[in-house]
């Protein structure tokens, strides 16, 4: 028993007996979906082999945005698209933490909560670039990745955002390049962020639902330079299609438990962490998106509604470095064809199944 499906399908039941009236319907949503995956719930495909004319019957994946087993096909095609719009020059990943004390307030207001920091975050960039003291453009393109778990699967809620580096400057229209050290100051990013996410929650009436100390303490941001975009997408590409943990990190389950590799910040060692089956779950379950929210989000430049085109904004970038820079080439993400386990040879579609619909919340899936 090495997935996460597998630990579902086995200590699921029980978790749902325990905790089931009480659970966010998005949680119950995953559980099924998990439940049901690579099963004939979703229905299969039949494929055939020419060489040694053998079928396969493959049972289709759920699709959920949750489950590790869904997500591999979803991150080539969004790491080749990513690749493909990267823009020439230097680059900054920048990284928007939440104090330990306002972490229970997101998790129960998540919808909100993440919206607002998003909201706040991407406002501290675009004040601070427009800044003749920094950059000096007002128009900025960058995106982020809400992420909110942390190696040991603890509710950890940040943002990534990776930023070129530099801004357009509207009126003159040319590209104002920043050093390739630094970007924007962290602690004025830090107070702005603070202080916009604030705003958002007296909006919202729920300012009292905050503890006061979350206040007068530091929200940590780190700016690192990356130099070009290409490693920050890679990295980040696991976190946009996959939730908490993937299943090459468990090692096994045994007498109720779930071992799983992780390592330390700033250490390389691998260590193993052992987890009751049912705290495994709930460690999961509490990375569970609100219904339709948007986890990766395009701003400025970047952004699909911006009025310059990305090959003017390349453009105006190799301009600004006298054409010193050029955008990577990018090689095309290959996807591994289907094989027949017998043979080697490649297999051909011949036929789908329907799905058989049902649901799974009341105990484990039978057959």
């Amino acid at each position: 028993m090495s997935s996460v499906g597998e630990i579902f399908r086995a200590f699921a039941p029980e978790y749902l007996r325990r905790f089931g009236d009480a659970m966010p319907a998005e949680h119950r949503k995953v559980i099924d979906a998990i439940l049901g995956c690579r099963t004939e719930v979703n229905g299969s495909v039949v494929y055939h082999c020419e060489s040694c004319d053998r079928l396969h019957l493959v049972h289709r994946g759920c699709g959920n945005r949750h489950c590790p087993g869904c997500q591999n096909h979803k991150s080539r095609q969004w790491l080749e698209k990513q690749l493909k719009r990267q823009l020439p020059g230097h680059h900054f990943m920048l990284t928007f933490t939440v104090p330990e004390q306002l972490r229970p307030f997101l998790r129960s207001h998540q919808r909100i909560g993440y919206s607002a920091l998003f909201a706040a975050s991407s406002a501290a960039i675009k004040r601070l670039a427009a800044d003749p003291r920094f950059v000096g453009g007002d128009a900025p393109g960058f995106f982020g990745v809400l992420h909110t778990w942390g190696r040991q699967l603890q509710y950890h809620p940040h943002i990534h955002f990776v930023a070129p580096g530099g801004a357009i400057e509207s009126r003159s229209g040319l590209w104002h390049p920043s050093s390739a050290g630094f970007f924007l100051p962290v602690h004025a990013l830090s107070k702005i962020y603070r202080a916009v996410f604030r705003e958002r929650m007296i909006k919202a009436g729920l300012l009292g639902k905050i503890p006061e100390e979350v206040w007068r303490v530091d929200w940590n941001v780190n700016s690192q330079a990356v130099g070009s975009a290409e490693a920050s997408i890679k990295y980040l590409t696991p976190y946009v299609f996959r939730v908490a943990i993937s299943n090459s990190r468990i090692v096994k389950v045994e007498e109720g438990k779930v071992f799983f590799h992780y390592r330390k910040t700033g250490s390389n060692r691998l260590r193993t962490l052992a987890l009751d089956a049912l705290e495994f779950i709930r460690r999961f379950l509490q990375h569970v998106l609100p219904t339709g929210f948007m986890k990766v989000r395009y701003y400025g430049l970047l952004s699909p509604s911006s009025r310059i085109s990305l090959e003017e904004v390349r453009t105006r970038i190799e301009f600004a470095f006298g054409f010193a820079v050029t955008t990577p080439e990018v090689e095309p993400v290959s996807l591994p064809s289907m094989t027949c386990r017998h043979c080697g040879c490649e297999l051909a579609y011949r036929h789908s199944i329907l799905p058989h619909r049902r649901r799974f919340a009341a105990g484990a899936p039978s057959g």
